[in-house]
Parts: C-alpha cells; sequence; structure tokens
C-alpha cells in the first residue's frame, strides 16, 4: 500500500532496528519534493545501522513535483548509487506531464516480490519468475511490441491490469504480428483501459489466451470490440472467460450469452 508516512513513520522505525544484519524494504511511497535514491539510503538508512551486512530493496517512490527543466534522470539515480558495490541496482524514472506526477522506482537485482506496479514504457526490461501480479500505466500508448517484452519478462504472470487512455498508433490490426501467448495469465483488469487495449488481447490475430480468463471491462467497449458479439478474430480468445464482471447492466443481451458460451457473468 501508498503511505505518505515515509519520514514521520518509516524511518524512526528503521533508525531503533540499528542491530539488524539483514534488511530488504519494500515500500511504495508518497513524497513531496524529491525521489529516495542511494544517497537518500546511504544518509538515512544504511549510516545509522552499523551492523548491516546484506541490504536490499524495492522501493517506488512518487511525487506531485514536475520541473521540466530540471529534473533528474535514470543516468542522475544511478549515479547516486555508485558506493553500492554488492548489489546490482535498476533504477527507472518517469514523468507524467498531463497528471503533473512523476515517479522513481528502484530495486535490487533479481528481483525478490511477487508484484512489479506501474509499468511504463521505459520499463528496463529483464526476467522475472517470481512476479505473479503486473500493472502497466502510462499517459504513452503501449504497441504491440511492448506487451511482447512484457510476456518475456514475466513469463509466470497470472494478474495483469492495464492504466491507459491512450489510443495505440498502430491501428493495423491484420498486419502479421508475433502472436503473444500468455500461459498463467488468469485475471486481466481492463476497467480503466482504452479499447484498443481489449482489441490487444480479444483478436486471435496478436494474443493466444492459454488459461480461462476473469474479464474486468466495460460491457459497452466488450460490444463495440466484437462488433456486437458477432467478430470471429475475437471469438477464440473471447471463449478463454471464465468469469466477466459487469457494472451498471441490469440485462445482458440473448446473443452475448451466445457469443460467451462458457462464461459467468458477475456483478463487480
Amino acid at each position: 500500500m501508498n503511505t505518505d508516512l515515509y519520514d514521520e513513520l518509516i524511518l524512526p522505525l528503521v533508525h531503533r532496528m540499528f542491530n539488524l544484519e539483514q534488511l530488504h524494504l519494500h515500500l511504495v511511497v508518497n513524497r513531496d519534493n524529491e525521489f529516495i535514491d542511494g544517497n537518500h539510503l546511504k544518509n538515512n538508512i544504511i549510516n545509522h545501522m552499523l551492523r548491516l551486512n546484506k541490504f536490499t530493496f524495492n522501493i517506488r517512490s512518487s511525487s506531485r513535483f514536475y520541473n521540466q527543466i530540471n529534473f533528474p534522470s535514470n543516468n542522475d539515480i544511478q549515479k547516486t548509487f555508485k558506493d553500492f558495490q554488492n548489489n546490482q541496482i535498476t533504477c527507472c524514472v518517469d514523468y507524467f506531464p498531463k497528471a503533473l506526477k512523476s515517479q522513481c522506482h528502484i530495486y535490487s537485482y533479481p528481483y525478490q516480490s511477487k508484484y512489479y506496479d506501474n509499468i511504463t514504457n521505459n520499463f528496463p526490461g529483464g526476467l522475472f519468475k517470481c512476479v505473479r501480479e503486473v500493472s502497466l500505466l502510462d499517459e504513452r500508448p503501449f504497441e504491440h511490441e511492448f506487451f511482447f517484452q512484457i510476456q518475456k519478462s514475466f513469463p509466470l504472470m497470472e494478474k495483469l491490469k492495464i492504466i491507459n487512455q491512450k489510443s495505440q498508433n498502430n491501428k493495423r490490426f491484420n498486419q502479421d504480428l508475433s502472436i503473444i501467448k500468455y500461459s498463467y495469465l488468469s485475471q486481466l483488469d481492463l476497467s480503466k483501459a482504452h479499447k484498443d487495449y481489449l482489441q490487444q488481447f480479444l483478436l486471435n490475430t496478436r494474443t493466444c489466451l492459454q488459461n480461462y480468463l476473469h474479464l474486468y471491462v466495460d460491457y459497452r467497449l466488450l460490444k463495440q470490440v466484437t462488433h456486437n458479439f458477432t467478430r470471429d478474430t475475437t471469438r477464440t480468445n473471447c471463449s478463454k472467460v471464465k468469469y466477466f464482471y459487469r457494472n451498471n447492466i441490469n440485462q445482458l443481451p440473448k446473443y452475448f450469452k451466445g457469443y460467451f458460451r462458457s462464461t459467468n457473468v458477475l456483478t463487480s
């Protein structure tokens, strides 16, 4: 969960544990005017724990500050870890002009958490076999190649949430593309996503769903993408939808049930 009380509660708590020899910090932090970087970790945590011999972390700090003229880059953040010689550190800095927000994700590699949240187009890649739940967030569109990278990086991904209202640039849905196979995906949340991402996952020319799926999506978009539940190129993947979660829909038409033959409709 996000916390706004990192400086008030978490740092004092860590300072009281001065005898720790091993520490792993997994935090999502909201701060007013700066990211958590290597300098911060060294000055505010490591220097207070003289017996510490193993320190790993996975920290995503978000901030409302947004300065297009003078903001730290990935390289700037990476340089703050120059004294962390025993760890492989990954940094990813993102800025969201529309929302006037920014975030910085720093973590020790190999990655140890089952969650990887708020991935943007700046995702540095890697292999994360321990991750089961992923969320994607950006103000720029996610293209087909990006989803291919996500599947390769998270081969055991079971849950995926996409937050992106930006339409894809590549609209040629019938072109030859590598079909992305999701072997373990069982929950897909597109309730805050543009309809292009619903097409991305339902078109059999782009995606192969190999597991039964819990689908969260606006019914109106589902109706559009499937051409009023008649489109052949979405029929195969729709047959993998085991549970469809509806909201503010009193009654579904009969042709919906004919298209989603094995689907249970639930109220979200």
